[in-house]
């Protein structure tokens, strides 16, 4: 009920306002000062899907657990999930066309394996969303995976679901990679174009 309040909310002027959103957001007090725009932002391709933009390195996984629990978090992330799902319906009933939500985990700068807690909290919200919303998952992209992580792929897939690892794509996004900050993707047209293009361009 929080997060479809929040979506009118943010809707109310007839664009999109991201703070009520993660105003309301569960456990928020603690967790919103890990997980920021400059850590995660959700943008749209052309034809309407979401595109779920998560930069690892800018968040401070060991900190902002040493502060929050693996629930916690994990509630933090099933309700952005639940935000995705109402904004999704709404647009498949506007335009007759079913939207998904394409996963864009961006690991550019990561330079170790993430928290076992931050790991623990992922691999729930992802077991939970597959069951809650089974129709509404697209692609799950890892990009721009450091060489010095790449012997780490197999202990990556395990974070996700059986039925996400066979839709796993590693592929290199070098317009998302030359990105210092990920924040301009919702806020410069031209570039968030060009990103959506590349996102597209490399789903199989």
């Amino acid at each position: 009920e929080s997060a479809r309040e929040a979506v009118a909310k943010a809707t109310a002027n007839g664009g999109w306002d991201n703070e009520p959103v993660r105003d309301a957001a569960p456990h928020g007090d603690i967790i919103n000062d890990y997980i920021t725009p400059r850590a995660v932002i959700t943008t749209s391709t052309e034809d309407g899907d979401l595109v779920y933009v998560i930069r690892a390195s800018a968040i401070d996984d060991k900190k902002m657990m040493d502060k929050a629990t693996v629930e916690q978090v994990c509630d933090f992330f099933l309700y952005a999930k639940e935000v995705h799902n109402i904004i999704a319906n709404q647009r498949s009933a506007s335009t007759g066309r079913m939207c998904s939500v394409i996963f864009a985990n961006d690991i550019s700068g990561v330079r170790k394996p993430p928290d076992k807690r931050f790991s623990q909290a992922l691999t729930s919200s992802s077991d939970q969303y597959e069951s809650l919303y089974p129709s509404l998952a697209g692609p799950t992209m890892i990009l721009n995976l450091p060489l010095i992580l790449q012997a780490f792929v197999g202990l990556l897939k395990p974070l996700f679901p059986k039925s996400v690892q066979e839709r796993l794509v590693f592929k290199r996004a070098p317009i998302l990679g030359k990105l210092k900050d990920i924040t301009p993707l919702g806020t410069d047209p031209i570039l968030k174009r060009n990103f959506v293009r590349e996102v597209k361009g490399l789903l199989p």
